[in-house]
């Protein structure tokens, strides 16, 4: 009788357990897709330019390269100013491909990766596209050194037919070095 109770016990507790982890299925490895308290990281669907940028800042922070790339429009350009390039400077740029190779290499680079967004300096829409202006500071912490870099960008972004989020087409850096 003491077998067949212990048995049915359990039976029982592995069905409850079993229950409670097909009804919770949680995966704590994954990030939340909802709208979260003010300071708390989250993804979000990018169904506006600013969850496109909270994505960003959630990507930077947690080095996720799949969601880096899901920001980026097919036809996305990075646009920056290279000091060097001339005697008096001239500004450069590269696509989609090139930035995500860079952006997995600075990923790897870096133990830390804060990035903070400041203020908007300015917001454009014009239902399909948008252009927004913000400030940033990026802090980039390794063994061989801590990097700081601070100033504008100027994100333009497209609203993708398809599945409906809105992603970057082009950023413009305006850095202060």
């Amino acid at each position: 009788m003491q077998t067949r109770l212990g048995k049915s016990r359990s039976s029982f507790v592995a069905a409850l357990l079993l229950a409670v982890v097909v009804k919770g299925c949680i995966n704590p490895f994954a990030p939340r897709l909802r709208e979260g308290e003010e300071g708390e990281l989250l993804v979000t669907e990018q169904k506006t330019p600013e969850q496109v940028l909270q994505n960003f800042d959630y990507a930077y922070t947690f080095k996720d390269s799949l969601l880096y790339a899901d920001l980026l429009d097919s036809s996305f350009v990075f646009v920056y100013f290279d000091p060097n390039a001339t005697p008096s400077g001239r500004f450069e740029s590269w696509g989609r491909e090139v930035d995500l190779r860079t952006t997995g290499r600075l990923f790897r680079a870096f133990d830390i990766i804060d990035l903070t967004w400041g203020s908007t300096v300015y917001y454009l829409d014009e239902g399909d596209y948008a252009e927004l202006s913000k400030s940033f500071r990026l802090n980039l912490v390794s063994e061989s050194g801590d990097f700081h870099v601070s100033g504008h960008a100027v994100f333009t972004f497209r609203l993708c037919p398809w599945d409906g989020k809105w992603r970057i087409v082009r950023w413009k850096d305006e850095s202060e070095f």
